[in-house]
């Protein structure tokens, strides 16, 4: 195991509650305060339409100075699959993997204006693999020709794995499986890399053993650029329902959560992801969370559980 973590990008989002009720009083104390945390490189933006749900200019001049930020248009997708079941960089329908692609092309755009317009830096943008249920590869490649002739202002772009659809249980995200995704990249020839998240890895799974072995799998194949610390359970809790993307948090740092991600499975993750350039943090503030202290002091404990295992 490493001896030190890799620099944090830790996810804005989840942790705030600006993005549902808009405040930017709050906004604009927390995302500098939790930049200013030890070994936090910068964070992790949502695209959902736009730059910001509420006021792209002012996440451009609030964006913090020297942040890195990876920007996920996850949330904009998963909105997208619902109204269209055939929306997806992966879609069989030609129709929907359009729609993806130009939704893509304004991610990019807004890439762009964050380095022409901030005086924050994008480093990752996350592509995802929907539709829902409906995925498959060779759209998946011919999409990702596509995608890398574009200027992404020197942003690095990588396929962030989310739950495969299975037969065996319901899926949360539902897109294509790993090794599929892996084959994907390697026939396109072309710079993305992969980013998986643990969460996300074990509501796919059902098995936080199986978790390490993805991980180590896609670190093999030399594409692994990060790893997202991010817990589910397997029972209902405080966090939402069993088996959902509800961004929990390491068990050491709320034993309340019924979190899965525990002490040994974290140790196992980052023997299995060594090397990697970097690692994020995503998870939701605690229930009682209400001000900028607490969402800080939330992110703080979870860092706190992550480096304990390497003491």
């Amino acid at each position: 195991m490493t001896e030190s973590l890799a620099p944090l990008l830790v996810s804005s989002y989840a942790v705030s509650p600006a993005h549902t009720t808009w405040d930017p009083a709050l906004e604009a104390a927390l995302l500098p305060a939790l930049c200013a945390l030890p070994g936090v490189a910068g964070l992790e933006v949502p695209w959902m339409g736009r730059l910001h749900p509420h006021d792209p200019e002012w996440f451009l001049s609030h964006a913090p100075a020297g942040a890195e930020l990876a920007v996920t248009p996850l949330p904009w997708v998963m909105k997208r699959c619902g109204t269209d079941a055939r929306y997806g960089i992966a879609s069989p329908d030609d129709e929907g993997r359009r729609a993806a692609l130009a939704d893509l092309r304004a991610v990019a755009d807004d890439v762009q204006r964050i380095g022409a317009e901030s005086d924050a830096s994008v480093t990752l943008v996350a592509l995802h693999t929907a539709p829902q249920g409906n995925a498959a590869r060779p759209p998946l490649v011919e999409s990702l020709a596509e995608i890398t002739q574009w200027d992404w202002a020197g942003a690095q772009l990588v396929i962030e794995h989310c739950d495969a659809a299975t037969a065996s249980h319901p899926w949360e995200k539902g897109f294509l499986s790993l090794d599929e995704e892996i084959g994907a990249i390697l026939s396109v020839e072309a710079p993305i890399s992969l980013w998986l998240n643990w969460g996300r890895s074990v509501i796919e799974t059902r098995d936080a053993d199986a978790v390490t072995e993805q991980i180590a799998l896609a670190a093999a194949t030399g594409l692994l650029a990060g790893l997202t610390f991010s817990g589910s359970a397997s029972v209902d809790g405080p966090y939402g329902p069993a088996w959902t993307d509800g961004h929990l948090p390491l068990a050491a740092a709320d034993s309340d959560s019924g979190s899965l991600l525990g002490e040994a499975h974290v140790a196992a993750a980052l023997a299995a992801a060594a090397g990697v350039e970097r690692l994020g943090l995503k998870v939701s503030r605690r229930p009682r969370d209400r001000t900028v202290h607490d969402l800080v002091r939330t992110v703080a404990d979870n860092l706190d559980a992550l480096r304990s295992v390497l003491s």
